[in-house]
């Protein structure tokens, strides 16, 4: 452990080093080396700032006195880009002691046409503009170079939001659903445009091999003049695991005349699928239907009827019969048989 002496000796001893350094011949030399350096840089600062050089700047940009009853459905846009001209020194200035004023844009003084939509160009905020430029400043180009808004006065409608996109689950999974919160979203826009929109778009997104419920918060698709109200929804996407089941299914005889029946041999097959496990119990053999009509069993020229399902209820796939063709006949019955 070092103690106080031990701190105070290496303290003595560095001091009496860096003395000796700077009373060298080396040292003396070094330091009138650094001295012209310095120099030397200055005035080579000096001499490269004097030049006329180019640069851009952001100017911020905001709208303002908007009225209640308005709703701004397209922005103008944030930040002035602008591209000037002028010696170095003036654009040293710029960028580390000058900050630009916004160039703010009144409600009142502006209105739209028809469609609300407004366009202010260049040439009315320029004078703003080279007001807190220096006079040997030199404004060479300006982007956007129209600033523009589209507004709502309050008219607006409820419009059903449709999800874009594809999401994949896992090897033994499915997606059971999808949910969307809210499953509506508020439109407003000019009159014009609010009757051309049927619905809110998502965003298009893209998940892959989901193994668990997922919930995303996905932007709305943007419109040019139109405001979504919220401009997002929460997407969730539940997820459930496939298990096997297999159910035994009758066959039954359809449209076939009095006195006659079907016989099939065996009278009942399996049917093995694939359904999620929160479905496993819903999911019974009166769910599948196998109907053999009497004009298609005429049809065949055979005894032998491949086995067909007439419906499959939701939620099931992967379906497999076995048999998956029965031997049959058409029986000639008594009516007192029959019954």
């Amino acid at each position: 452990m070092i103690n106080r002496r031990n701190i105070k000796r290496i303290y003595l001893i560095t001091a009496r080093k860096v003395k000796d350094f700077l009373l060298s011949d080396k040292s003396r030399e070094f330091l009138i080396f650094l001295f012209f350096f310095l120099i030397a840089s200055g005035f080579w600062l000096l001499q490269t700032l004097n030049n006329d050089y180019e640069t851009e700047f952001s100017i911020p940009v905001r709208l303002k006195g908007v009225p209640n009853n308005v709703v701004i459905t397209s922005e103008p846009s944030s930040e002035l880009h602008i591209r000037v001209k002028d010696k170095g020194t003036v654009l040293l200035n710029y960028m580390l002691g000058k900050s630009f004023f916004p160039i703010t844009l009144d409600f009142s003084d502006y209105k739209g046409n028809d469609d609300n939509h407004v366009r202010i160009y260049s040439s009315q905020f320029e004078k703003r503009l080279l007001s807190q430029l220096n006079v040997s400043t030199k404004l060479l180009s300006m982007k956007p170079d129209t600033l523009e808004y589209i507004y709502s006065t309050g008219a607006s409608k409820l419009v059903p939001v449709k999800f874009q996109g594809t999401v994949s689950a896992g090897r033994q999974y499915y997606i059971s659903d999808t949910i969307c919160k809210p499953d509506s979203v508020l439109a407003y826009a000019p009159e014009g445009v609010l009757d051309t929109i049927t619905a809110a778009y998502t965003q298009k997104v893209k998940f892959e091999d989901v193994s668990d419920t997922l919930k995303r918060q996905i932007p709305l698709l943007g419109r040019k003049g139109v405001k979504f109200v919220p401009a997002s929804v929460e997407m969730i996407f539940p997820v459930d695991i496939y298990t096997e089941k297999t159910v035994e299914v009758p066959l039954r005889g359809v449209n076939f005349p009095a006195g006659k029946v079907l016989r099939a041999f065996p009278s009942k097959v399996n049917v093995t699928f694939q359904v999620g496990l929160s479905h496993f119990r819903q999911i019974t053999e009166s769910d599948f239907h196998i109907n053999v009509s009497y004009e298609e069993l005429l049809r065949l020229g055979s005894d032998k009827y491949t086995v067909k399902l007439k419906s499959v209820p939701k939620g099931v796939n992967q379906v497999r019969i076995n048999p998956e063709q029965v031997d049959f006949l058409i029986e000639q019955v008594t009516p007192e048989y029959d019954n």
